[in-house]
């Protein structure tokens, strides 16, 4: 459906609605949007046809023909077009279920999908549409349902795009972390592992912090934390001699850590599983 208008629906009467369609439209010439401040309502774009660029305090991405974005609000945006014509559809939405329900979807910060070529988030924008210009009595209360399912498809989508992400992640980060295992003893670099995967050192950090949700360090500290409550367990290891075998060149930091990531010292750790 081709649309050239915008329309703000939005009425008094439908504010205490768990969700509610605040506005919609769009234009085959997208002009360019700069807000530093942010919007007052939630939003979701799609790009019909054209090119653009959207940028947020969080995110800089290229828009392509079939892309979504969601932006919440307050947060600093801007967007505008690569080239002359920049087809873009556009809702903004809220609700007094609506920050929670975001929240609980982990829709909190801005985001891009890409979804499948038949979605079901371009029928729901057709329907809202067709509700407000045909529907006078219930278009409001039709488009808080459909507002939700709008919603919802895009989380599915970005949740599918996430676990699809994450795999590919995991299997580019394989020689590392494969490395991490079986070298937990010796002294190993983000450099190092970095090399391993073939990226910068830099890029290998963000890769790896959003795949594992730790930093490389986390993560290699807990394989030989680990290790160390095996060897406090099922040998007759003295404190330092564990830290040692795990890894860890400094006692007094061993313990520390050790406490941090298990509640108890190494020492009453080792006491209360061997007495």
């Amino acid at each position: 459906m081709k649309i050239e208008k915008n329309i703000y629906p939005y009425a008094p009467q439908v504010q205490q609605l768990p969700f509610f369609l605040s506005g919609i439209g769009g234009s085959a010439y997208q002009t360019a949007v700069e807000r530093p401040g942010g919007y007052e309502w939630h939003q979701i774009f799609c790009c019909a046809s054209g090119h653009g660029k959207l940028t947020t305090d969080m995110l800089t991405a290229q828009i392509h023909p079939g892309d979504y974005f969601f932006l919440p609000k307050g947060q600093p945006h801007s967007y505008c077009p690569e080239k002359e014509k920049w087809d873009v559809r556009w809702t903004s939405f809220g609700g007094s279920a609506c920050d929670d329900t975001l929240e609980r979807l982990h829709m909190t910060q801005a985001v891009v999908i890409h979804p499948d070529r038949d979605n079901t988030l371009e029928k729901t924008f057709d329907r809202m549409i067709t509700a407000i210009e045909t529907d006078i009595l219930y278009a409001d209360y039709r488009c808080s349902g459909y507002i939700y399912d709008y919603i919802l498809e895009f989380h599915r989508y970005m949740s599918s795009e996430t676990d699809s992400e994450k795999s590919r992640n995991t299997t580019m980060l394989m020689p590392a972390l494969r490395h991490m295992y079986e070298h937990f003893k010796s002294d190993i670099s983000v450099t190092e592992l970095s090399g391993l995967v073939g990226v910068t050192p830099q890029h290998f950090c963000r890769v790896f912090g959003r795949t594992m949700g730790m930093r490389p360090v986390e993560f290699l500290n807990k394989i030989r934390i680990e290790e160390a409550k095996r060897l406090l367990t099922q040998t007759d290891f003295t404190v330092a001699k564990a830290a040692e075998q795990s890894g860890f060149h400094d006692t007094c930091y061993f313990s520390a850590l050790f406490k941090r990531y298990t509640g108890v010292t190494p020492s009453a750790y080792k006491k209360d599983l061997t007495e």
